[in-house]
C-alpha cells in the first residue's frame, strides 16, 4: 500500500499498522550501531536513512519526510534531545514518531526527553525484539493519527462544501427577500379622505407575513393582512401564493373579487373569501402550515368596513384623542379545519379615527423581562404616539419594539396596516 505522494498531492489510502511506517531515520554517531539497527529494520521492508550527527539528521528531515526516528541521546554537536526538539519545531503536518536511544534510565532524563517531544525510549544496548515491539506500537499510534488527519480532511472538505452551498442559499434568500418585499410595492396610498400605510419586516431572510390592499371599484378598497405559520422558505412560498390570490394587479385571479356582467369587479363578502381559501388550501396543500387572515372591504366615502377575522390578532381602533379598543371575535385560522365557518362584522370609522391591523409578531414581541408586550403594551405605544401618523407612526412603533426587546433581531416577523380616516366625503 503506497503512502501519499508529496509531489503530486494525491490522497493516500487509509493507513494500516503495517503501512504507517515506511521510512525510518537512524541517527547515531556509532557507525556499528547504525549498521546493526539498519540491518534489523530493513528485514521488515522499510526504507532506512542514516545520519551520524543530530545536525545531519535534521538536514535530512528538512528534505525528506520520515515516519519514525531512532536517535541516540549522546552525539557530538547537537545531541538527541536537541535534535528531537528541533525535529518537532519543523512543524510538519505529518507526525513523526521519535524514539530516543539512551543508557540513561533516571526519571529526570526521561522527563527531559518527553519535554523535548520524544514519544518513547529504548535502553542501549538495544534488544531486537523490544525494538520491533516499540516500532509496532509507534505504527499503531501513527495509524490512528493519520486516520484522524484523513477524517479531519474529509470533515473540512464537507464543511467547505456546506459553506459554498450555504453562501449560494444565502444569496438566493437575499434575492427572495427582495422579491418578497416587492409584494408590497406601495407602502403608502392616499385615498383623499383616508390613507393606507404599510409595514413589513421579516425576522429572517424571508418571512410568512404579508399586508396589502387592492382596488375593488371606484369607491371601495380591499385591505388584508395574513401570517403563515412557521418561518423560512416554505412559509414564504405560501405567502407568495397568497399574494397572487389577493392581487390588485391581476383582478381576475383575486379570490376576493367576482366579475360583474358589465366587465367590472365586485367584492365577495369577506367571510365567503375566507371559506373559499380554507376549502382551497385544505384540498390542495399537503402541509402542516396554516395561516391567519384579516380581510376587510373599506367603503372610502363613508368610512364603513366589513371585516372577517380568521385567527388574526384583534385589530386596534384608536380615536382622535388616543383612546384605544380592540375589535373582532377571533375566528379560526385558515387551513386547519375542513368546512370551517367564518363570520364578518362591520365597523363605522368616525372622523379622525384610525385602525391598526397587525401580526402577532407585534404583540408577542419580547418585553425584555421574559414576557411579551401583549395588547396592553401595544395600546401604550399607540397612545404615546397618537400624534404621529402614517409611515412615521409605523416606523417609531417598530423602533420602540426593538428597544423594548433589546435587540434588532426580533423572533417573529412584524407587519402592520394603518388605515386613517379623515371623515365622510360630502355628497
Amino acid at each position: 500500500m503506497k503512502a501519499a505522494d508529496h509531489k503530486t498531492g494525491e490522497a493516500a489510502p487509509p493507513p494500516t499498522a503495517e503501512s504507517a511506517i515506511r521510512r525510518i531515520l537512524v541517527a547515531d554517531d556509532s557507525r556499528m550501531q547504525r549498521k546493526i539497527l539498519t540491518a534489523s529494520l530493513r528485514r521488515n521492508g522499510v526504507e532506512v536513512l542514516e545520519a551520524e550527527t543530530g545536525d545531519a539528521a535534521l538536514a535530512i528531515c528538512r528534505e525528506t519526510p520520515v515516519d519514525l526516528v531512532l536517535s541516540d541521546w549522546m552525539m557530538p554537536g547537537m545531541d538527541g534531545v536537541e535534535f528531537c526538539r528541533a525535529f518537532r519545531a519543523l512543524g510538519s503536518d505529518r507526525y513523526g514518531y521519535f524514539i530516543l536511544l539512551t543508557s540513561k534510565s533516571g526519571k529526570d532524563a526521561i522527563a527531559q526527553g518527553l519535554d523535548a517531544g520524544a514519544d518513547d525510549f529504548l535502553t542501549k544496548p538495544v534488544n531486537a525484539d523490544e525494538l520491533h515491539a516499540r516500532i509496532r506500537a509507534g505504527a499503531r499510534i501513527l495509524q490512528m493519527q493519520r486516520e484522524l488527519v484523513e477524517k479531519n480532511r474529509i470533515v473540512s472538505d464537507a464543511l467547505a462544501e456546506i459553506r459554498t452551498l450555504y453562501d449560494a442559499l444565502d444569496r438566493d434568500l437575499t434575492a427572495a427577500k427582495k422579491l418578497q418585499e416587492s409584494l408590497v410595492p406601495e407602502v403608502f396610498h392616499d385615498l383623499g379622505n383616508a390613507r393606507i400605510s404599510l409595514m413589513l419586516r421579516s425576522s429572517g431572510h424571508v418571512g410568512g407575513d404579508l399586508v396589502g390592499h387592492f382596488p375593488i371599484d371606484g369607491w371601495r378598497v380591499g385591505l388584508y393582512a395574513l401570517d403563515v405559520s412557521g418561518h423560512g422558505v416554505t412559509s414564504a412560498m405560501m405567502t407568495a401564493r397568497l399574494a397572487g390570490l389577493l392581487s390588485g394587479a391581476v383582478p381576475e385571479q383575486n379570490v376576493a373579487l367576482r366579475r360583474r356582467a358589465d366587465g367590472g369587479y365586485a367584492a365577495r363578502p369577506p367571510e365567503e373569501v375566507a371559506a373559499r381559501l380554507n376549502a382551497q388550501f385544505m384540498a390542495e396543500m399537503d402541509t402542516d402550515h396554516y395561516f391567519t387572515l384579516l380581510l376587510a372591504v373599506f367603503e372610502v366615502p363613508t368610512g364603513r368596513l366589513t371585516v372577517v377575522q380568521a385567527g388574526h390578532p384583534h385589530p386596534a381602533l384608536q380615536a382622535i384623542g388616543g383612546e384605544m379598543s380592540y375589535l373582532g371575535h377571533g375566528g379560526l385560522p385558515i387551513g386547519l379545519i375542513p368546512d370551517a365557518r367564518f363570520e364578518s362584522f362591520t365597523l363605522q370609522l368616525a372622523p379622525g379615527e384610525r385602525l391598526l391591523i397587525y401580526s402577532d409578531g407585534v404583540t408577542e414581541c419580547p418585553d425584555g423581562e421574559g414576557g411579551m408586550i401583549g395588547e396592553a403594551g401595544l395600546a401604550r405605544l399607540m397612545r404615546r404616539h397618537h400624534g404621529l401618523s402614517g409611515r412615521a407612526f409605523l416606523k417609531i412603533v417598530s423602533g420602540e419594539l426593538q428597544a423594548i426587546a433589546g435587540t434588532d433581531d426580533l423572533p417573529d416577523d412584524l407587519s402592520a396596516l394603518l388605515l386613517e380616516f379623515d371623515g365622510p366625503v360630502a355628497s
